[in-house]
């Protein structure tokens, strides 16, 4: 499998230091995921820069031109160190320090650009300049420049080797060791710890996380089915009295019917009764007549009677 892309690794370099870890981890991440073991164990062995290291490998990635131009300036202040010119050299040491002093103020803008990078006036300048510095002295810190993943800053005074300890270079690939003393290797080693360290805390805090946010989805779960048992009987109930009402309606709706069909039964019976009652009055008035007339005739057939006996 090929090694990481330069690329990725020049995202990976020009991201702030305190995010470093977490974008070197989704890297690996996707390397793992797109079946690449290989290059998820080169990115996993690339390390986190310090702040000043981070802000010269910006410089580098952002503007390799300027760095390109620091290369030419270095080999021409050691060419006249060799040929020991004292006024050529002299002459580039002025015009090192204005080189040196615009790659600062040049890197001071690539810092304000970055969203996460540190405010200005915490940024390390002092060691980006002793770093630019060294570079225009030694071809090797030089190069470690040009590939904009150093790790650590590195100082400097005067023309010559540059200590070895302040240095360390990471490639796409395999990392490439330069040398170091003991003191420089046991920093490294204890700054590894710290790193190692503070990755498992991370880790350990996102599953500390992970476990409490799974306590709270299974707990919203159970909500959830709640809800939902608490919506069908509820909706059972709704469809329940929807149905209740509707044959109720119906019932109402019929007894309306036979209340009308009542009502007109009742005024018919009504006028059935006051026709009876007139019926009655006329019969009542008229047994009354035929009454008046019997007794009439029974007094005239009495009057009769009496008046034959009479005669006799």
């Amino acid at each position: 499998m090929p090694d990481p892309s330069r690329e990725l690794v020049q995202r990976l370099y020009a991201t702030p230091p305190d995010r470093f870890v977490a974008a070197r981890d989704a890297a690996v991440a996707e390397a793992r995921q797109a079946g690449d073991p290989k290059a998820a164990r080169e990115i996993g062995r690339l390390r986190r820069p310090t702040v000043a290291a981070w802000l010269v490998n910006l410089l580098a990635i952002r503007r390799p031109e300027l760095v390109a131009d620091l290369a030419q300036l270095a080999e021409s202040l050691r060419s006249a160190q060799r040929e020991l010119r004292g006024a050529k050299l002299r002459e580039l040491s002025a015009q090192r320090r204005a080189v040196v002093g615009a790659l600062v103020a040049e890197i001071r803008k690539l810092a304000a650009a970055e969203p996460a990078a540190p405010p200005a006036g915490k940024l390390p300048l002092a060691e980006v300049e002793a770093t630019l510095n060294a570079a225009l002295s030694d071809t090797e810190v030089a190069e470690q420049i040009r590939a904009g993943r150093l790790l650590r800053a590195t100082h400097y005074a005067g023309f010559g080797e540059v200590p070895r300890p302040q240095l360390r270079l990471v490639t796409g690939g395999v990392e490439e060791p330069p040398t170091r003393d003991r003191a420089a290797e046991r920093a490294e080693a204890r700054r590894t710890r710290d790193e190692q360290a503070a990755e498992r805390a991370a880790r350990a805090e996102r599953a500390k996380r992970r476990r409490a946010l799974e306590r709270e989805l299974a707990k919203a779960r159970d909500d959830q089915q709640g809800a939902e048992r608490e919506l069908t009987g509820a909706a059972r109930a709704e469809q329940d009295g929807a149905a209740t009402l509707d044959r109720i309606e119906t019932e109402l709706a019929e007894l309306e019917r036979r209340r009308a069909v009542a009502e007109q039964e009742l005024s018919r019976a009504k006028l059935a009764r006051r026709g009876a009652e007139r019926q009655l009055t006329a019969a009542r008035r008229r047994t009354g007549e035929v009454e008046a007339a019997l007794e009439a005739l029974d007094a005239e057939e009495g009057d009769a009677a009496a008046s034959g006996q009479q005669a006799d």
